[in-house]
């Protein structure tokens, strides 16, 4: 799993626009290119600003090189006016907007995007984001969130891929390649900005903007893959964390801004602050005054400041006074030029507000929308009801059903948090999609509470409701601007306010009850998990919510979303990761109701009141057919570590294939289906500690009833090696267990020896 070092793979300079850069900083006085460091919030604030909004002039003197939080093609275009007709060399603003999961079309947020497993259709979502956000004008986003995310209590969860830098980095790459497209040039391309680089997901209690220790190892194995496949892919911008990564904020951390990303991996374009991290380094303690902050942060790695000022009030003062060289600024405003060059802006600034209105929402936009809902949905639970079979899916001669919930005709938490310029109404909910498929007259709706709070009334009312109808839908889960995404981390990962005392007395009525979870993360569940029969975890899934919803529990869609995190049983299990080292007493479930039989059982890696494993395990997720795994072949029986290292150290972006891993994966149920099949990998004898397991592969097979396929894994080098004991990434003589699976926990195993 390496990350190895190397340039980008679309280089963001060209000769032309290289000279056109130089010839422009010839041009400038320090304090425009100074301005080209700044960056103001003219919007909608998402923190605490500065609370200027002198823009106007400033833009007009040179002195500002980006503005963000503008969402309209007339307000880019006003400002653009003042920057290009009215300063003195004519540069270009660059805006940018937090563009997460969707523009105005809203897609699933990015966790439930991620449990589809599907890089090409978040590929294709960030591509309609992209045509969305370019028609106002706004070229630049600040996505995608590639923290690797292992506590569930980190609000921020839902921004990212979940827990494994594997899968994360291949989503990390579908998103750039999204955003940017074959050329960023192209009026219909906006710049991708990775972020919280780096660590932020590893927050201390999962408490938002908390301190982080990482060793080294746990940095470059765990956390930088997908930050750098994001580089790897051309991402033309990057965005500094907000928290200390081992003791130094990542805002002013050379090792990790210069060594790292300039130096080994070749980055060429911006590192943006994170609003106003380049202020809070006062508040980290290593500055004393703004001045401080700004020489901290800029020879530390950052070359744009957001929101904060610093820059704007310090960098020219900083120059002339010999704490930061010129050259420095011009290092980091050519980088500015570059990006802006590169997107086209000083050939094409304006938007064309005429066409505006109709990239908005386009039909195929919206149909991409609902396959992307379907294909993020997870079922988490379906068991057999009564004798009956399975609940899901529904039966069309279905008679009458009882929607309950207060997110079940909810519009504005479908959006999820972050949710761009989706509107409310654009979302179409359960409710109205139920009643669509039903008639109003089969369909009895009740609320049953509020998502915090509620009345007895409610309750009652939710009650006879149910009782009253064949099967309930029960939409339970988080309000989603509130509860989930920034600012948001939660101590109680259960149902908020009443929904837990909703949730058993509509079981309690013994009708068939489906628990639909609406959520940003996995929740605390164990009492719904014993006795609701079908669960099903619809995270935020957009504009589509209803129809997409509604194809699934009818049975139009068969459900293929996978868990990219590990499902609690607890709380306190938090934070909980299927790829941990393994301990020299490993974990292992026993019965809780009896204690230990000898010291095998007592001491070891273990609670003495909660099993190790979680409620569903990552990669998890079940489907309305079977699936039968076997026939596992390994073409070698060994590799060599030194060919292996030798292939990994080759120059160039290509690698060769040196293992085929293969399994047949039989559809053995009486519907058509689509299988994530999954290769993990465990090494034992190696110089440092190892994952119990590690996701190395993954393929999504469509199989007919009783169609069976041979699913073929190509393994490189990386696939082989680890950051080691010599600080460094490199294969070693090993003995390697592979699987073949449907999840984390469980598939069709083999061997392999790694020999020197």
């Amino acid at each position: 799993m390496a990350s190895r070092a190397g340039t980008a793979r679309t280089s963001l300079s060209d000769p032309s626009s290289e000279k056109k850069g130089d010839e422009l900083l010839r041009k400038m006085t320090l304090e425009e290119k100074v301005g080209q460091l700044v960056q103001y919030s003219a919007g909608q604030p998402t923190g605490p600003g500065t609370g200027r909004t002198d823009y106007d002039d400033m833009i007009r003197k040179g002195e500002v090189g980006a503005l963000f939080n503008i969402t309209t093609a007339r307000q880019t275009n006003a400002y653009q006016r003042i920057a290009v007709e009215q300063s003195r060399l004519h540069i270009p603003l660059l805006f940018g907007l937090d563009v997460i999961h969707g523009f105005r079309t809203e897609f699933p947020i990015p966790l439930g995007l991620a449990s589809s497993w599907d890089p090409l259709l978040i590929e294709q979502t960030a591509r309609v984001a992209a045509r969305e956000t370019s028609a106002s004008g706004i070229r630049w986003t600040f996505s995608p969130m590639v923290d690797i995310a292992r506590d569930a209590r980190w609000g921020r969860m839902t921004e990212g891929a979940g827990e494994d830098p594997f899968l994360g980095a291949a989503i990390a790459r579908a998103y750039v390649r999204g955003y940017q497209g074959a050329r960023l040039d192209a009026p219909d391309s906006i710049a991708a900005c990775p972020k919280h680089f780096v660590g932020y997901g590893a927050a201390e209690g999962g408490r938002d903007y908390n301190s982080v220790e990482l060793s080294e190892h746990t940095l470059r194995q765990f956390y930088l893959p997908p930050f750098h496949a994001a580089i790897d892919e051309g991402a033309a911008t990057l965005m500094s964390a907000f928290n200390s990564l081992n003791a130094v904020p990542a805002s002013a951390n050379p090792f990790t801004l210069k060594q790292i990303l300039r130096e080994e991996w070749g980055f060429q374009g911006i590192v943006d602050s994170d609003y106003t991290s380049v202020g809070e380094l006062i508040a980290h303690g290593i500055a004393n005054d703004g001045a401080t902050a700004a020489r901290k942060a800029f020879l530390g790695g950052v070359d744009m400041d957001m929101v904060s000022s610093l820059y704007h009030e310090n960098l020219v003062r900083l120059v002339r006074s010999g704490e930061i060289p010129e050259a420095a600024v011009d290092e980091a405003a050519r980088r500015v030029l570059r990006v802006k060059f590169a997107l086209g802006l000083f050939e094409r600034p304006y938007a064309d507000e005429a066409k505006e209105a109709s990239a908005m929402l386009q039909p195929d936009s919206l149909m991409l929308a609902r396959t992307a809902a379907e294909h993020s949905f997870v079922l988490l639970r379906n068991q057999d009801f009564s004798g009956r079979g399975p609940v899901l899916p529904l039966s069309n001669q279905t008679k009458t059903i009882a929607l309950i919930g207060p997110l079940a005709d909810d519009h504005g938490d479908m959006l999820g948090s972050w949710a761009g310029q989706g509107r409310p109404e654009d979302v179409i909910t359960l409710r109205t999609a139920l009643i669509q498929k039903m008639g109003a007259q089969n369909v009895r709706y009740a609320k049953g509470s509020e998502i915090l709070g509620g009345s007895d009334d409610q309750l009652v009312e939710a009650v006879k409701v149910a009782e009253q109808s064949d099967t309930t839908f029960l939409a339970l889960g988080e309000n989603a601007p509130e509860m989930t995404g920034e600012a948001a981390s939660r101590a109680f990962l259960g149902l908020p306010g009443r929904q837990e005392q909703l949730l058993e007395k509509i079981v309690a009525t013994g009708k068939p009850v489906v628990l639909l979870i609406f959520s940003g993360r996995p929740l605390t569940l164990p009492w719904a998990f014993q006795h609701v029969p079908a669960v099903l975890a619809a995270w935020f899934p957009g504009v589509e919510a209803g129809p997409a919803l509604v194809r699934t529990l009818f049975g139009e869609a068969n459900p293929t979303g996978r868990l990219v995190v590990s499902w609690p049983r607890s709380m306190g299990q938090e934070p909980l990761y299927y790829d941990a080292l393994s301990t020299g007493r490993p974990p292992r479930d026993i019965d809780l109701t009896h204690p230990p039989q000898n010291g095998i059982e007592k001491f070891v890696s273990r609670y003495i009141d909660e099993q190790n494993s979680p409620q569903f395990p990552f990669g998890f997720g079940l489907s309305y057919t079977s699936y039968r795994y076997a026939n596992l072949q390994i073409d070698k029986p060994s590799l060599s570590a030194k060919n292996l290292n030798d292939e990994l150290h080759a120059k160039g972006n290509t690698r060769s294939t040196l293992l085929s891993v293969s399994a047949d994966i039989t559809n053995t149920g009486a519907r058509a289906g689509e299988e994530t099949v999954q290769l993990y990998l465990r090494f034992q004898g190696t110089s440092v500690a190892q994952p119990v397991c590690a996701l190395s592969g993954f393929q999504r097979v469509s199989l007919a009833p009783g169609e069976t396929k041979n699913v073929t894994f190509q393994l490189g080098p990386e696939a082989f090696a680890f950051w080691n004991d010599q600080n460094k990434f490199a294969a070693e003589p090993a003995h390697v267990t592979l699987w073949v699976a449907p999840d984390s926990s469980q598939g069709v195993q083999g061997t392999l020896e790694i020999t020197k």
